[in-house]
């Protein structure tokens, strides 16, 4: 069995014979040609398999009647050669003219009308039709019941194929029923170790490993592999290659990889020792191999088998052949995993064009192709683009899925997270709830994927400040995380620093503090003491003591953050530029000028570095430094600085901002203090021409004190109005 370099040896013997004593148009030239075809296609080698088939169909047009049965049986060989390349329009032209002649011959149940319509089913399975499927492979049975013994190897082969239209469209458990039914014919009329009952085993195993039923799955897989096994002409063939493969699957999807690996290793063993293994075969061998090793984060290796499976594919297989379709896809995800997503986003094209020309449009392998597409787009942070391919995905699994299917839940959520990522909030939300909504009626309540879309769904209301929501949301997460075994997780460690940052924006200073240091416990135990996110949990921390006045513990948790990142980041990190700055404003509330004076430095240092010269947050930088000079009646600096502070909000604000009237009014000050009268009054004026446009009369910035008595009238009462450093 399957030793096709010795079948063809004989068919040319057979076919000297013939061409040396029979006409050039004789009908037994026909059956050799015929028999030339299909050991080509049993190779899988489809063009020299048309050749011969045509040459037998040639011969047998022009020597035998308009109406004879082996007319149709060449069109019906042709046909299927055109199917298995994806032709299907001439392949349903060569089963027409088949049906046609068939017609004109058989009376109206004869069973070749059977193989006939089954022919049919095939090209219409493979166009993606399943429900016109689905009514020829019901038309062959039917006829096949009425004409032929009720335990009919062809009865067999009409539920297998039902079996097959079945699983395609999801309905599982008729997949199975008719499966079954095909077993038992088959069981009750063949040898208990033939090659067609392998077949059967597995494809009952797939229906199980689709309901993830996986022991049932393999008990299947093994009996059809101990057949293999008894049967020496199947153990060495790709039968048993098959069967190898399912098993692997089977493991696969237990997730169970290296014992995956190994079954498509032992399926490849035979495939590399056959002395005619069957391309697409082998290519399906090689893609599971690098499925297994992309699984196992070997994306080398993946990349190496994907692309031995598409070798093979290229030569063999017309450019839009739905197998190619599925390697680009593979080769994409492993650019992917990669994080290649310029080259991953290539494929995956390549992969849609084909789909799209040879699918429905609504088919689920369709809505797969586009997901990729957004997924690497969101990945690339192009979104609009993630978002339109996401929407392109669900409109077909809304079509296809139950409304509460898990898949429809993931979509929902990934559409989400692009809406977020563009800062489109209120669409973000609408599909987080969308996901929840499912994941709610599927899942356990305490499901640990909940915390995280409660997590998302917080992380909104946050953002359109609507804390009561975001609170609930946070503690529904932390409530499942506390629960779940994985209490330790340092996702919960976030949670908790999340309700802290919301718990301090509605001035809810207890909890933000109870929080923050439930996140820091936390991640003292599971991270080391110089981890960079702890700097964060010790800055927010520091900020709520700040608010609450406590400025020694301010400065402790500043410290602790300060001395974090100038181990971990770079000298010029900003947020150590701002660490500083936030502590030098802790010390200055406690009068240690000093040491503000020394951090405040150490900030603009770095904000010099990184920032543009006119930076508006240089601006406040400036003027905290002027304000500390100016405290420790250094004036010239006071003034250089409070000058540096102007300049960038001059170009930078509006000139009616309050703050640059602040620094106006400092500066003059500044002034007044070095007796410098007539640059006090210009930005008195400055600062007072502003507060006038900006402020009531009655607002306490216009309150202060006089200046001396030998200055004019006029001074005295711009300095009433203005003459207080802020």
């Amino acid at each position: 069995m399957g030793d096709y370099s010795t079948a063809l040896k004989f068919y040319q013997q057979a076919l000297d014979v013939r061409e040396k004593y029979l006409p050039p148009k004789h009908r037994d030239l026909a059956t050799s040609y015929g028999n030339f075809g299909s050991i080509h296609s049993s190779m899988g080698d489809k063009s020299k398999a048309l050749e011969y088939y045509q040459k037998a169909l040639e011969i047998r047009e022009l020597s035998l009647p308009t109406n004879h049965p082996d007319k149709a049986n060449s069109y019906i060989c042709i046909g299927s050669v055109y199917d298995s390349m994806d032709n299907y329009s001439s392949a349903l032209s060569c089963f027409e003219k088949a049906l046609e002649i068939q017609k004109l011959t058989f009376p109206e149940n004869h069973p070749d009308f059977a193989d006939t319509y089954s022919s049919f089913g095939s090209v219409y399975s493979s166009m993606g039709d399943k429900s016109t499927a689905l009514s020829y492979y019901q038309k062959a049975l039917e006829i096949r019941e009425l004409s032929l013994p009720p335990k009919h190897p062809n009865i067999a082969t009409s539920y297998n194929n039902l079996g097959t239209i079945y699983s395609s469209m999801g309905n599982k458990q008729k997949a199975l029923s008719s499966y079954e039914k095909s077993l038992e014919i088959k069981q009750a009329c063949l040898p208990p170790n033939h090659p067609s009952l392998v077949t059967t085993y597995n494809n009952i195993g797939l229906v199980y490993q689709s309901m993830s039923d996986y022991s049932t799955a393999l008990s299947f897989y093994e009996k059809a592999y101990e057949i293999c096994e008894k049967n020496p002409q199947l153990s060495q063939l790709d039968e048993a290659a098959t069967t190898y493969n399912k098993i692997g699957s089977a493991h696969h999807s237990m997730k169970e990889y290296s014992i995956a690996l190994s079954f498509f290793e032992k399926a490849l063993e035979i495939q590399s020792k056959s002395p005619n293994p069957k391309n697409r075969s082998l290519a399906v061998t090689y893609s599971n191999i690098g499925l297994a090793y992309h699984e196992m984060n070997d994306h080398q290796k993946a990349l190496t088998f994907y692309e031995k499976a598409f070798e093979i594919e290229q030569k063999s297989l017309p450019d839009d052949h739905r197998d190619l379709a599925t390697s680009y896809s593979n080769i994409g995800l492993v650019y992917d995993a990669m994080k290649d997503y310029t080259t991953a986003l290539s494929y995956h094209e390549k992969a849609l064009v084909i789909r799209e020309k040879k699918m429905s449009s609504d088919d689920s392998v369709l809505a797969s192709t586009y997901n990729n597409i957004a997924s690497t787009c969101y990945e690339m942070e192009n979104y609009s683009s993630a978002v339109s391919f996401y929407k392109k995905a669900l409109h077909i699994r809304e079509e296809s899925l139950a409304a509460d299917d898990p898949t429809l839940a993931t979509t929902y959520n990934n559409i989400a997270a692009a809406y977020k990522s563009m800062n489109d909030e209120y669409n973000a939300l609408a599909f987080y709830e969308k996901a929840l909504a499912i994941r709610l009626k599927k899942l356990a309540a305490d499901d640990p994927s909940l915390a995280t879309i409660y997590t998302s769904i917080a992380s909104l209301h946050n953002l359109l400040k609507d804390y009561s929501n975001a609170i609930m949301f946070y503690k529904k997460a932390i409530q499942i995380r506390e629960k779940s075994s994985s209490a330790e997780d340092l996702e919960l460690g976030t949670n908790y620093s999340n309700i802290a940052i919301v718990y301090k924006s509605v001035g809810d200073k207890t909890n933000a503090l109870t929080f923050y240091k439930k996140a820091l416990a936390l991640r003292l135990r599971k991270l080391a003491v110089d981890d960079p996110s702890l700097a964060a949990i010790y800055t927010g921390i520091a900020s709520l003591h700040y608010s609450m006045d406590d400025y020694s513990n301010t400065i402790t948790y500043y410290k602790k953050a300060i001395e974090i990142r100038e181990k971990s980041s770079s000298s010029d990190d900003p947020e150590l530029a701002t660490n500083y700055n936030n502590i030098a404003v802790a010390y200055s509330s406690i009068n240690d000028k000093f040491n503000a004076l020394t951090f405040y430095q150490k900030a603009l240092a770095i904000r010099l570095k990184k920032l543009a010269a006119d930076d508006p947050s240089l601006a406040s930088l400036y003027t905290g430094i002027a304000s500390l000079h100016y405290s420790m009646d250094d004036y010239s600096n006071a003034i250089t600085f409070y000058k540096k502070g102007i300049e960038i909000r001059e170009k930078s604000f509006s000139s009616d901002d309050l703050e640059l009237a602040t620094n106006y009014n400092n500066i003059a000050v500044a002034y007044k203090s070095i007796k410098d009268l007539t640059n006090a009054l210009v930005f008195y004026e400055k600062a007072r021409k502003i507060r006038v446009q900006r402020l009531s009369s009655n607002d306490p910035s216009f309150d202060s004190p006089l200046l001396p008595n030998d200055q004019s009238q006029k001074l005295n009462e711009l300095f009433r109005q203005n003459a207080r450093h802020v």
